[in-house]
């Protein structure tokens, strides 16, 4: 395969999501990227929400080359949002090094815990084990008609000074967007503590088979706080919030290291 973009000094985006490549959201965030680089959208050819992190083991991917265009490639994906990017660098760009990746819009917030489910952010957080510079968006609208115009001088200003100025290693940033205003301004916030109840909406089907569909709502243990997400989304602000994939509980350490060596 021939990564045949023309040499220029345009910057190279690549682009996924976890709603599949059809979806409107990744479709905005296509049309401005273009404005400022070069573009390689590798997505997943169905709807993945949901997916997280998680790869596809047990058959093989296979990208359909959708669009092909001067500084412009398109592939749908057979897999999970971080099988998309998995693919992109190891394939898709043909050894090329992107200068930023970007995941989105998602239709609906990827905010809070949520964060830990997303497929949105799984797509990011495996270019982000790259060393790319990446960004995803969300806005908290789920309608396939969601309006995302009071959303591009935003994603267009964030693109903008991340290709400048980068991210600090090993940091991305989680955007959400306040659906169906104009946003009072940004904040750099943190992910709000809450949990899911009532999580699943229980039917019987015509054949008396018991079924749970997935449903419930995000309860938030925070809602005064205004370090938040959540606080500021709820008042018409933009979220963004920096996110690492260091997982390590680095201040528990040695309380579990004191309690292993008592138990000896």
């Amino acid at each position: 395969m021939t990564f045949d973009f023309m040499e220029t000094k345009r910057p190279l985006i690549l682009i996924c999501n976890d709603d599949g490549y059809t979806t409107p959201g990744i479709k905005t965030l296509t049309r401005l990227a273009r404005q400022l680089g070069d573009v390689v959208v590798s997505a997943p050819q169905d709807h993945q929400s949901g997916k997280s992190s998680a790869i596809t083991v047990d058959y093989p991917l296979r990208a359909n080359l959708v669009t092909d265009e001067p500084g412009f490639k398109e592939y749908a994906v057979t897999g999970t949002p971080s099988d998309c990017c998995k693919l992109a660098y190891d394939v898709l760009l043909d050894g090329r090094r992107p200068d930023l990746m970007l995941s989105g819009i998602n239709h609906g917030y990827n905010a809070a815990m949520t964060i830990i489910n997303s497929g949105t952010l799984g797509a990011t957080f495996e270019s982000l084990m790259h060393g790319v510079p990446s960004v995803a968006f969300s806005l908290g609208d789920h309608r396939p008609t969601a309006d995302f115009s009071h959303c591009e001088k935003w994603i267009t200003m964030i693109i903008e000074r991340v290709l400048e100025h980068g991210l600090p290693e090993g940091v991305c940033l989680n955007v959400n967007f306040p659906p169906g205003c104009e946003p009072k301004g940004l904040k750099v916030t943190r992910a709000a503590s809450g949990h899911w109840d009532h999580e699943f909406e229980t039917f019987v089907d015509p054949w008396h088979r018991t079924g749970h569909w997935m449903a419930g709502e995000f309860v938030n243990h925070e809602p005064e706080d205004d370090t938040t997400d959540y606080y500021w989304l709820d008042r018409g602000w933009v979220s963004v919030n920096p996110c690492h994939i260091d997982f390590n509980a680095y201040k528990a350490m040695p309380a579990i290291e004191d309690m292993l060596k008592q138990s000896k």
